[in-house]
């Protein structure tokens, strides 16, 4: 069995469900009105199918309301994936800092190369 963390990132994985969420972000949606964006492309049996990884992944909750099945984001759950990526934000913001430094270092030495063969240049002419 998946941990959820993996379940999560998986169904983030596909730009269907990237999708529905976005329009989940919004507020609830009855599932035909969410469905009826991606019906040109896919059958409302697959659109059901990206709802149900969604809400085994945690990332959305379905209800139902008489004959609605209204869905609404689960906010905590994406925020806990957002979270595991965040950890790794400092790691990557050192490491552009770094590079950066690294950048602007050979950039400023190639300048003084450049700046010293034109002076041996410039006096040589003299």
């Amino acid at each position: 069995m998946q941990d959820q963390l993996s379940l999560r990132f998986s169904a983030l994985a596909d730009p269907t469900r990237r999708a529905i969420l976005a329009q989940l972000s919004q507020g609830e949606v009855n599932v035909s009105d969410l469905a009826r964006p991606f019906l040109n492309d896919m059958s409302q049996p697959a659109v059901t199918k990206h709802l149900k990884v969604l809400e085994a992944a945690g990332l959305i909750t379905k209800t139902r309301d008489a004959q609605c099945r209204p869905c609404k984001l689960n906010g905590e759950n994406l925020k806990l994936a957002a979270d595991w990526v965040d950890q790794y934000r400092a790691f990557w913001e050192a490491s552009f800092d770094r590079l950066d430094l690294y950048l602007q270092t050979i950039t400023a030495e190639k300048k003084g190369e450049k700046h010293a063969q034109k002076s041996i240049s410039t006096n040589a002419c003299k």
